[in-house]
């Protein structure tokens, strides 16, 4: 059973996301619906409240859920590294709620009161695939898929007859492990959160198709358990991606560039933003590089320059 964990900015619950922590209260329904999702997939949203999106952000997979050695009233529930959609999906789309709970609320002015005390909650395969693809919908578009580098969709899912059901819902399933649709989607919110522009020089190329040459640039790789999300996300020129992979150039606490001077010839190095203005970033806080991530590849640096 598939389950929907809200999030709430600055609830004083011990969330972490990207590591893959959800905190909930020691509540019956709230166990339950929790345990019945482990080894399947929980959708995240954030409630309006405390400037949230009102909207579902993310899926993850949920692993398992244990008591919190520390709050005997709290529980975690671990999950896998999300899935962020690139364009978070509202609660109400194209005049339909997205959730059963929600539709089921005859005055749409009651919906948000219908939600509290829901924080985790049970949703149908159907509802959950519907989102999951909204909150794809961008990444999957054709007219997206040269500067997303995904032009596989197609034939590697094919177009299923309509209506809903398990065939649906394995198809969904089949896309969210999917490596070049995370890669994609992970490119789109890296990109966009960057406005199509390297972060170390600032240029913003775009090619005679209409595609930006910027790089999504994993902080901490992939392949040493760096998750794909925008926080672990920084937009580079192909040159400076390359510079950045080798921990030639890294970025310190402050968002200032590092680089090793003897290393990185000096005409590369006119290109670079002046060291005053720092590095390029999102005007959204959230959206900026993770302190755990840029620690990360900070001890690589400084083990490159020894």
């Amino acid at each position: 059973m598939k389950a929907v964990f809200d999030l709430k900015p600055g609830s004083g619950y011990d969330d972490e996301i990207i590591t893959g922590r959800y905190q909930f209260p020691a509540r019956r329904d709230y166990l339950s619906a929790a345990q019945d999702a482990i080894g399947d997939w929980a959708l995240l949203r954030e409630p309006q409240r405390n400037r949230g999106r009102r909207a579902y952000i993310a899926v993850a997979r949920v692993l398992r859920v244990e008591r919190d050695p520390l709050h005997v009233n709290r529980f975690y529930a671990h999950l896998t590294e999300p899935l962020e959609f690139a364009t978070p999906v509202p609660l109400q789309r194209d005049g339909r709620y997205m959730e059963a709970v929600a539709r089921a609320v005859g005055d749409p002015s009651r919906v948000g009161q219908a939600l509290q005390g829901k924080s985790v909650r049970s949703i149908s395969d159907d509802d959950f695939d519907a989102i999951v693809m909204a909150g794809l919908s961008e990444a999957l578009a054709p007219e997206n898929a040269l500067r997303l580098g995904l032009d596989f969709v197609d034939d590697e899912f094919p177009h299923l007859p309509p209506g809903v059901g398990e065939s649906v819902d394995r198809r969904v399933e089949q896309m969210l492990v999917n490596r070049k649709i995370r890669d994609a989607n992970f490119r789109l919110e890296v990109c966009r959160a960057y406005e199509d522009r390297c972060a170390v020089t600032g240029l913003q190329i775009i090619n005679g198709g209409g595609r930006a040459e910027v790089q999504a640039a994993h902080i901490r790789p992939v392949a040493e358990g760096g998750p794909d999300v925008v926080q672990n996300g920084i937009a580079l020129s192909a040159t400076v991606h390359w510079l950045f992979d080798r921990h030639l150039i890294s970025i310190d606490p402050d968002y200032r560039l590092l680089v090793a001077h003897n290393r990185v010839p000096a005409e590369l190095r006119t290109l670079f933003r002046p060291e005053v203005e720092g590095v390029l970033m999102p005007n959204d806080p959230r959206l900026r590089p993770h302190p755990s991530f840029l620690a990360y590849h900070r001890e690589r640096f400084a083990g490159a320059m020894s």
